[in-house]
């Protein structure tokens, strides 16, 4: 079995941070989230690998360059417009050739990995195989309905009204019969190739699709918010580590990572924390539940339930919380303004004002 990472989304719930970088490295724990996908892709023994990356492709070469760091074998393909995950299944062909696949959307986390899946995938020559886990908002994805036997009857994208509440949620196995139903779509009203369209399609020819059901936390981390509850869940499986420098002014409570090269003074980290290397805290509060990037400056300040780009540099911030700090960004206190008066007066009155 083979691997297709789709990595080439505009992330436009991202901006502005996907203005500058790929939503796919943005980081959990310090560690861009596209890795997490190939680790797990990995673990579960698969080797070749294509990504599908946009026009932040050179980044996303230079970060995972030919995949050898995570014992893989990269191919990279590039998607110049999002037109769709069945069209990145097209652009595939000729390497996908007629080889299974499993087709995973890097900005996914998924925390029970991959490797059950692969496996009931390889075993079951179903047409295809899908995973599905229950939300709230059904609306919001694209839905299956399932039969008895638990194989997909049918697939709606974002229904108005949901024939069920179990949602896709971007990781799929494929047999080679994909490829007819890829090319014998048309695009949806987005104007894209739609995946659910071609399963679909799958179906109505007489195909087995089949499907499995997690309720394991998963993430796409397409927006502040599920980003930031991917580094909660991560950040909860960390154990401990100091690497670096930590004074004896300063306060560790729980499980605090302190890279190598990063310096703690005069400062209480309460874990889950992890700080990467050659950033400096200083007179500050840490955590819980903050991951704070590469050559930071944190000072004066108190942050929590928050993540921090590299470079990123925070001073005399009375309280942060639950936010994302790019990279590079500065915040400071803002300066002192002048007082000021604003006077609605009648006619003869007399008002005396204190400097």
């Amino acid at each position: 079995m083979k691997a297709l990472i789709l990595a080439g989304g505009t992330g436009s719930r991202l901006r502005p941070f996907t203005f500058t970088s790929a939503k796919q490295l943005l980081p959990i724990a310090n560690k861009p989230v596209l890795f997490y996908g190939l680790e797990a892709i990995a673990a579960a023994g698969i080797t070749e690998t294509a990504i599908v990356v946009g026009r932040h492709g050179t980044e996303i070469r230079e970060a995972v360059g030919d995949g050898a760091r995570f014992g893989l074998r990269v191919t990279y393909l590039q998607q110049d417009s999002p037109l769709g995950l069945a069209h990145a299944v097209l652009l595939a062909r000729e390497f996908l050739a007629e080889d299974d696949f499993l087709l995973y959307l890097g900005d996914n986390y998924l925390q029970e990995g991959l490797t059950g899946f692969v496996r009931r995938a390889e075993t079951d020559r179903s047409a295809a195989r899908l995973l599905l886990t229950p939300v709230p908002d059904p609306t919001a994805f694209g839905v299956a309905e399932l039969d008895e036997h638990g194989d997909v009857l049918r697939l709606e994208e974002k229904p108005d009204r949901p024939r069920s509440d179990l949602a896709l949620i971007g990781v799929y196995a494929f047999g080679p019969q994909i490829h007819p139903a890829v090319r014998a779509i048309s695009p949806s009203g987005r104007g894209e190739l739609e995946i659910t369209d071609a399963v679909q399609w799958l179906i109505d020819q007489g195909q087995r699709v089949a499907a499995e059901t997690t309720e394991r936390p998963w993430r796409d981390t397409g927006s502040v918010d599920d980003l930031l509850e991917v580094n909660r869940q991560v950040l909860d499986g960390m154990t401990g580590l100091v690497e670096g420098k930590v004074d004896p002014h300063s306060t560790l409570v729980g499980r605090v990572r302190v890279a190598e090269g990063a310096v703690v003074r005069g400062s209480r980290l309460v874990g889950p924390v992890v700080i990467g290397a050659g950033t400096v805290v200083s007179n500050s509060s840490i955590g819980p539940y903050t991951a704070i990037a590469e050559d930071c400056r944190i000072e004066d300040s108190a942050i929590a339930h928050s993540v921090l780009l590299r470079g990123a540099q925070v001073e005399g911030a009375s309280r942060i919380e639950s936010s994302l700090i790019g990279r590079g960004a500065a915040v400071s206190p803002a300066p002192r303004l002048p007082g000021a008066h604003r006077l609605v007066i009648g006619d003869h009155s007399r008002v005396q004002l204190t400097s």
